[in-house]
């Protein structure tokens, strides 16, 4: 049989059944599947997302993003003319929150100085094009736009959720607190108060926090024949000095630091320098991680089933290898596990 070209989006490709995608989360979060994934020795196994602490020991570490899903999507109309116009807010560009990156439909409609009248009357002004079908927009001068979107916004789910009836608060994690993402680290959202504190307590599983804004890079698929040409969308990150120290005395004890998400990989991998040293800051990151890539601070990784060609699933092949994520992909589905967002988990050890 002849090896895949690991540089290939064909490579990366999969069939999954319409019905294994996810449409409601497990409830109780954490009864969610589990599989395990063991690098060292190939195996595969299945648990329950509650008996994670069965795979850690005393003295590993948790790392957790805290970032906040916030009500990004707006619906207004055009001026003139009122035709429908959506918006999906996905990165603040100051510190006010009064000028974002957005996606703007039918963006081919709206011409840069084109203003929009929100449902409650506010307006706003769509800017240039900034490339990958972006737009800018605008809030008025002095716009308190949180709570705006508070009171008009609506939470976006991922296109592959249709037929959700659960709360839109079941795609926020137990411990979102920093507001700014378009959509949720969805690997936490199997997260429970209560597993949360039996980790720390009962399994002596340290904690320690990251926060990395989830912005267009979640929605959009890789299209290049040649993965290498793939422009990965810039997201914002930061990672506090007290998350490093503590991350650096769990490597120097020789226990394990679990990334808890892709967003956390990306934001560790992202502060660390070609030998491995972390720094604590904040940064915009385009790190593009896929097969050929060399971890330098994670040693072990909890995910969700990812769609097929796309990013995040060439960073799982890339921390478990290639032959052993398309295997465990393959017993997934004949499982049927239940994939993408609201889905089943994944913890590769």
């Amino acid at each position: 049989m002849q090896e895949p070209d690991l540089f290939k989006i064909s490579s990366y490709d999969y069939e999954l059944p319409g019905d294994l995608i996810a449409q409601n989360p497990a409830d109780p979060r954490d009864s969610s599947r589990l599989m395990v994934l063991d690098r060292q020795d190939g195996r595969i196994g299945h648990s329950v997302f509650s008996r994670l602490g069965d795979f850690l020991i005393p003295g590993d570490l948790l790392v957790l993003n805290d970032t906040k899903v916030i009500p990004a999507r707006l619906h207004g109309t055009k001026k003139p003319g009122g035709a429908k116009i959506e918006l999906l807010l996905l990165k603040g560009l100051d510190s006010r929150w009064s000028e974002w990156e957005a996606l703007v439909r039918p963006g081919k409609k709206v011409s840069p100085g084109t203003e929009i009248l929100l449902s409650d009357g506010t307006e706003i002004r769509v800017g240039e094009r900034i490339g990958e079908g972006l737009r800018t927009i605008c809030f008025p001068e002095g716009t308190d736009v949180l709570p705006l979107l508070e009171r008009i916004g609506e939470t976006p789910l991922p296109p592959y959720i249709t037929r959700s009836t659960a709360p839109r608060s079941s795609y926020q994690t137990v411990f979102a607190m920093k507001d700014g993402s378009a959509a949720a680290p969805t690997a936490s959202l199997h997260f429970t108060e209560a597993l949360l504190e039996s980790l720390r307590k009962e399994k002596g599983i340290r904690t320690a926090w990251l926060t990395l804004h989830v912005g267009l890079g979640t929605f959009r698929p890789v299209k290049c024949t040649d993965i290498r040409e793939h422009n990965i969308h810039e997201e914002y990150c930061v990672l506090p000095a007290e998350s490093k120290e503590i991350i650096r005395e769990t490597k120097r004890s020789g226990r394990k630091v679990i990334a808890a998400g892709t967003t956390v990989a990306r934001t560790l991998e992202s502060l660390a320098d070609d030998e491995g040293v972390l720094e604590s800051g904040s940064r915009n990151t385009r790190l593009f991680i896929y097969p050929g890539y060399r971890y330098k601070i994670i040693d072990g990784l909890i995910t969700n089933f990812h769609l097929p060609k796309s990013s995040l699933l060439m960073l799982v092949a890339a921390f478990a290898g290639y032959d052993l994520t398309m295997k465990a992909y393959s017993e997934a589905v004949a499982g049927k596990y239940r994939f993408f967002s609201f889905g089943d988990a994944m913890f590769i050890r």
